[in-house]
């Protein structure tokens, strides 16, 4: 990792079910990963590529990127300085209740482009940040409302239901239910298929094309958001590493920092202080210097 690169992640306690993201990346790589909630990124400076889906997209100042939940998606520089930007991740819930309480919009909701071009709304997202780093519970709110209803009314809207499954992706939802039931210990690709009743090839094809993903890449990042959950809920990270299967610490860490931006450690801190008092709204969340290589 370069020094110079840097990352905040953390939590207003005004602002449930919100994580912040406040970071500088100059060779930081995301590996393909999923967010259960939504993504609100507004780049400040230079530019950041990612993979959404199957396309490669760009997104440089005064654009934000925004990722639906469950949805696959990289990250990394698009020019050889880096990018700098705020993100915002609001839950599923609180964006529903924004579409029903703004725009009338009931039931499942999302976005349809990965990257949006406009100024205002990426400063609403600074804005966001502002507001909770100096501990305005009401501006912080507002403008969180305020962005989230124009990215609904102008690139969002009701999500279309899917078709009715194939056999293929029948199968690839029952693959996932038994690597979810036996995260620390899943089978080979050869059982799994078996079991399912289908070949190893014809499991991967379904598998990726209804998760994006393979089976092996759709666990880790499956693995991380459950470690996410138990350090949310206290867990040691060590604890949390050998509960959903990966090796030891330094391998969740390795895997938590290539989805989440920051590691394991310095995520659970700022998530424990997010109700603490004092001067700054974070509570005392720490900057996390990525050359620093922390293993905490």
């Amino acid at each position: 990792m370069a020094s110079g690169e840097r990352a905040r992640y953390w939590q207003y306690s005004e602002l449930p079910g919100v994580d912040l993201l406040h970071a500088h990346y100059i060779h930081k790589a995301f590996a393909r990963h999923t967010h259960e909630s939504f993504v609100f990124a507004a780049i400040t400076e230079g530019v950041e590529a990612f993979h959404y889906r199957d396309e490669l997209v760009h997104a440089g100042p005064g654009q934000i990127a925004l990722v639906n939940p469950d949805t696959p998606h990289t990250g990394h520089a698009g020019v050889p300085e880096g990018w700098t930007y705020r993100t915002i991740y609001p839950d599923a819930g609180l964006v529903r209740s924004i579409a029903e309480d703004t725009l009338a919009l009931r039931g499942s909701v999302g976005f349809t482009s990965p990257v949006v071009d406009d100024p205002y709304a990426a400063r609403l997202v600074v804005g966001v940040h502002r507001a909770a780093e100096e501990g305005n519970a009401l501006a912080a709110d507002s403008l969180l409302r305020l962005v989230t209803a124009r990215m609904l009314r102008s690139h969002g809207g009701l999500i279309t239901p899917l078709a009715a499954r194939s056999a293929g992706a029948r199968n690839a939802a029952r693959a996932r239910a038994v690597l979810e039931e036996r995260m620390a210990d899943p089978p080979t690709l050869e059982r799994l298929a078996t079991d399912l009743g289908t070949s190893p090839f014809a499991l991967l094809r379904a598998f990726r094309e209804a998760y994006g993903m393979p089976p092996h890449t759709w666990l880790t990042d499956a693995r991380v958001r459950r470690a996410r959950r138990l350090l949310d809920a206290g867990t040691p990270p060590a604890d949390a590493a050998v509960a959903v299967g990966f090796t030891d610490q330094p391998h969740l860490n390795r895997h938590f920092t290539r989805s989440v931006g920051v590691p394991p450690g310095a995520y659970q801190r700022a998530r424990s202080a997010r109700g603490a008092a004092g001067g700054t709204a974070g509570g005392g969340a720490r900057t996390y210097k990525t050359g620093q290589r922390s293993r905490t």
